[in-house]
């Protein structure tokens, strides 16, 4: 290739970087579409392993209603054995369930809470939760202590469309009033009102001339 030809290309080849720049920056960018967001997070602290931890959000384009629930899931690890006692997220939501109010972690064993129903639910959230937002839980544990981290929102799609919502808590069923109550009210007064008239039928011949 000549001196001349090369200048030709180099020259050419500084033309169509910016429009090839432009054309990748308009609104249809790769970089400005939706991408499945990463896995959860995963830290180590006190002794604790917490990992690949994230909350279930909404179907993509949609958000969970404030004062709704939202599934936790991970898996945790105490080198030592250790006890989780309670979780919160003071900012997201007014409380965090635990099933069965606590949860055991035997020495170097991992507990999975990885679902598919959640084991952990977040309760009352404080605003709509979309997928790609991050809140912050603490976990509070016996030994280790509180451990506070970052958590992603996924949306309910992709790798995490075979998760559960937390399931719709059943309503509480009112008492129904005692039925033998007004029997026994209604029994009284038929006795009263029939002695009351079989008294009045008795007297009233001792009366007669």
């Amino acid at each position: 290739m000549t001196r001349w030809n090369r200048r030709l290309l180099l020259g050419a080849i500084a033309v169509l970087l910016p429009a090839l720049a432009g054309c990748e920056a308009g609104l249809n960018a790769p970089t400005l579409e939706f991408h499945p967001a990463s896995s959860g997070v995963s830290i180590m602290q006190n002794g604790i392993t917490l990992d690949n931890v994230f909350v279930l959000g909404a179907p993509v384009g949609s958000a969970l209603p404030a004062g709704g629930r939202a599934g936790v899931f991970l898996a945790i690890e105490a080198q030592n054995g250790d006890r989780l006692l309670s979780v919160s997220a003071p900012a997201a939501a007014s409380a965090v369930k635990l099933a069965g109010g606590s949860i055991d972690l035997p020495p170097q064993t991992l507990v999975d809470l990885g679902g598919p129903v959640p084991e952990m639910v977040l309760t009352g959230l404080a605003n709509p939760l979309s997928g790609g937002e991050t809140i912050q839980l603490t976990l509070l544990f016996a030994e280790a202590g509180a451990i506070t981290i970052g958590v992603p929102v996924e949306p309910h799609a992709y790798d995490y469309a075979t998760y559960s919502p937390p399931p719709i808590p059943k309503p509480t069923l009112s008492a129904k009033p005692r039925a033998h109550a007004s029997g026994s009210a209604s029994a009284s007064a038929s006795a009263s009102a029939s002695g009351s008239a079989s008294a009045s039928a008795s007297a009233s011949p001792s009366a007669t001339p």
